[in-house]
């Protein structure tokens, strides 16, 4: 499955970490990121939104693909998206594309980019 990884590296060894209130505002279980611990995980981009996701081991559910996209890892934002009844497939490169070849405006990026078509031009 082609996708975009990475490491996600949070080092409070000499610092005195997050508090209990923070980690849970960020998602993280608080053991984890406190006062001398070392937190890593893996991290994937979203092919839509370009979103990164911090990957939980402890996930039971399977992540979303996109076979559009090649079988590339989707957020589960997206992936709610894509299964609306009016949806229409605008990955990330395809919005680059139409920017970059002049044929759209980009208003707004994110799980529902909004672009505005060139005058004269179709997309």
């Amino acid at each position: 499955m082609p996708r975009s990884e990475g490491e996600l590296f949070l080092d409070h060894r000499a610092s005195p970490g997050l508090t209990e209130d923070q980690a849970r505002k960020m998602g993280y279980e608080p053991s984890l990121v406190s006062e001398g611990k070392l937190f890593e995980a893996a991290t994937i981009q979203c092919v839509h939104c370009q979103q990164i996701a911090i990957l939980n081991p402890l996930r039971m559910r399977e992540r979303a693909s996109c076979m559009a996209c090649g079988g590339a890892y989707i957020c589960d934002m997206c992936d709610d998206i894509r299964r609306e009844p009016d949806y229409v497939h605008l990955p990330f490169k395809k919005v680059v594309d139409l920017v970059a070849t002049g044929k759209a405006t980009l208003v707004s990026l994110g799980a529902r980019p909004l672009l505005i078509p060139t005058k004269g031009k179709e997309i």
